[in-house]
């Protein structure tokens, strides 16, 4: 099993930064990927980014792509997004997730999420 937890979330005015934080513990030499989603009211949950845990190889969304940032610090065990240049359309409760597949994008593993709110 692993666990993760989120923070720094918070309210922002548009062109503002955030940066989020998830912290993995558990079985946490089983993940090949990290990754963060987000879900608006009303809203399905939609993919944002994501990491590789080994090489650090990215993938965004085309919806922050140039804005925002993905990182991770294996030795703390952490993945960060960097979220620069916020618009009222980022509002919504962001996940981050772990998966352990390299050919299948399936993350069975989810925190509790935290809200960021994007005022005008």
């Amino acid at each position: 099993q692993v666990q993760l937890a989120e923070s720094g979330g918070g309210l922002v005015q548009a062109g503002g930064s955030l940066r989020l934080s998830c912290a993995a513990s558990g079985r946490t030499f089983s993940i090949y990927a990290m990754g963060w989603f987000r879900q608006a009211p009303g809203k399905e949950r939609e993919f944002v980014a994501r990491i590789t845990w080994g090489t650090g190889n990215t993938d965004y969304a085309g919806s922050v792509k140039g804005r925002f940032t993905i990182s991770r610090d294996n030795a703390k065990n952490m993945v960060y997004l960097q979220m620069n240049s916020l618009k009222p359309e980022d509002t919504a409760i962001y996940y981050c997730a772990a998966r352990d597949t390299l050919t299948i994008v399936r993350y069975d593993y989810w925190g509790q999420g935290t809200q960021v709110t994007v005022s005008s």
